[in-house]
């Protein structure tokens, strides 16, 4: 990541990636904006005046061989390195902004949208699982934050032609080797939307089995939206996602402009927890859908063979707002939630009483922003703060309820983020490695399996001036957006991150990953 004065680059995007795991770049131009550069002569060296020409005799008369004259070494002096950029030790100067190290990137697009989207969910496709080839497509459904309530929207958006990122090669041997996944070609996005009440604070989209296609087009495949009117929507997306596949199709009127459910349990409480669960290849049409709002209260909806059924009776365990909600991946069950009170709470839905049965009271030091359930490592819980700390833990050391045992220490423990944690996700295969979002306009990717090797690290072994050390599980560091709000990982396109932030959309997928 190199800065530069925004007069000599405006991208909206940049990155960086932080020393120790690969090396990432930092550099400064300061260039005075009234001096007016010139062109250099690329040749200027190399034709003398007139009056410097010679004859081809020395001053002895002796005529000289220029065969045998020793060869002009060319300088292998290499032009200083760029200085290293770390978030929260150094500082972008004036008029100064990141660039991206494209070498460190395999794939990177930034998307730019009419109004700000606080949420998104990544949509399942047709074009297969573990996905490696370029140029690559992807669907996500988001929602707006728009100036009026009448204004937003809900939108489906097709990124196409996704190509590789162009990287500029120094062998020459590799001129002739062509790579073609790696053209230079412009994305193609597209979209189709549909009419939202209020703005839109979190969208989810249904689970579908791994390696599942999409439901055919006469059957729905539903989103979730929490409205900033205290209402949870259900819509079927399955019609605009045919729309952007099928030339011509148009779909019916009263499928994209109407929810095909509205949860109202809520009264007009804003919130943002929401979490889908399915039951499973037994029966992948039973849905079951938590919501939390900022009265502490979680609802569950769910599906029967007539349609939804929002249940009246709350969940209540929090004595603050509920920010977020997961179901287990192993026990249909138990589902965790964290709140604002700062604790997370483990609950079963049987519970006749509608308590949590377990949990971690005070599991940060303020509120708990969000949390993800590893879904391969299924007693492996993340948790976000709003102090910026990122904590793990190990659910089997949870207390039960009424023990009077202490809370459990944090398997792993990261204060590298210097704001709010706002997103934080497990990635949907490698079960020691995720992906976190804060309000530091920073999206990090971790890996909890990297242990530091002090004989092997480098540049890892001095703390970087300022005194701020970079953890060795710290893969990698995305930056360039402002005020980042959701990241998640794209299931079938194995490594590939998609982040939302208050300029737009980022698509990337890194050498560490």
């Amino acid at each position: 990541m190199s800065k530069r004065t925004a007069t000599e680059l405006q991208e909206p995007s940049a990155s960086l990636e932080p020393t120790g795991k690969k090396p990432f770049r930092s550099e400064a131009r300061n260039i005075p904006q009234d001096e007016m550069g010139e062109f250099e002569d690329g040749w200027e060296d190399e034709y003398e005046s007139d009056e410097e020409v010679v004859d081809g005799e020395n001053g002895d008369g002796m005529e000289v061989d220029e065969e045998v004259l020793p060869a002009i070494e060319e300088s292998e002096e290499q032009p200083p390195a760029p200085d290293v950029f770390i978030p929260g030790v150094h500082q972008l100067g004036k008029d100064e902004i990141l660039e991206p190290d494209e070498s460190v990137y395999i794939m990177r697009h930034s998307m730019n949208v009419n109004w700000p989207c606080l949420s998104f969910d990544v949509l399942r496709d047709n074009l297969g699982d573990e996905r490696q080839r370029f140029p690559a497509t992807a669907y996500i459904v988001t929602g707006t934050q728009a100036d009026l309530a009448k204004n937003n929207e809900i939108v489906v958006y097709k990124m196409s032609s996704l190509h590789k990122t162009q990287k500029l090669s120094d062998d020459s041997d590799d001129e002739d080797e062509e790579d073609e996944d790696a053209l230079d070609e412009d994305p193609v996005l597209e979209f189709r939307s549909m009419p939202h009440l209020g703005g839109v604070n979190r969208v989810r989209a249904q689970p579908l089995p791994r390696s599942s296609p999409l439901p055919p087009v006469a059957h729905p495949y539903y989103v979730a939206s929490w409205s900033e009117t205290g209402k949870v929507h259900i819509w079927d997306v399955r019609p605009l996602i045919e729309s952007l596949e099928v030339p011509g199709y148009t779909p019916l009127h009263s499928r994209t402009h109407t929810p095909a459910f509205t949860i109202n349990s809520h009264g007009r409480a804003e919130g943002f927890a929401m979490d889908w669960a399915s039951s499973g290849d037994s029966s992948p049409s039973a849905l079951r859908l938590l919501t939390g709002d900022a009265n502490s209260n979680i609802y569950l909806t769910t599906t029967t063979p007539s349609g939804f059924n929002a249940l009246s009776r709350p969940y209540v365990s929090h004595t603050s707002s509920v920010e977020d909600l997961q179901w287990s991946p192993s026990e249909p069950t138990i589902f965790a939630s964290c709140s604002a009170d700062q604790s997370v709470r483990i609950w079963d839905v049987r519970s006749k009483d509608k308590k949590s049965v377990t949990g971690i009271e005070r599991a940060h030091e303020s509120d708990v922003n969000v949390i993800s359930w590893n879904r391969a490592t299924s007693y492996l819980l993340l948790s976000g703060g709003d102090e910026g700390g990122i904590n793990t833990w190990d659910l089997r050391n949870v207390k039960k309820k009424g023990a009077s045992a202490p809370d459990p220490t944090p398997v792993a423990s990261f204060q590298w983020h210097t704001q709010p944690i706002t997103s934080i996700e497990w990635h949907p295969t490698e079960d020691s490695i995720f992906a976190a979002s804060g309000a530091d306009d920073q999206v990090t990717l971790w890996d909890l399996a990297v242990e530091q090797d002090d004989e092997e690290s480098g540049a890892m072994d001095d703390t970087p001036e300022g005194g701020k050390a970079v953890p060795s599980q710290l893969l990698f560091v995305h930056q360039g957006q402002k005020d980042v709000k959701e990241v998640h990982w794209h299931p079938q396109i194995p490594g590939a991150v998609i982040s939302t932030a208050l300029d737009g959309f980022n698509i990337f997928k890194t050498i560490s990953v």
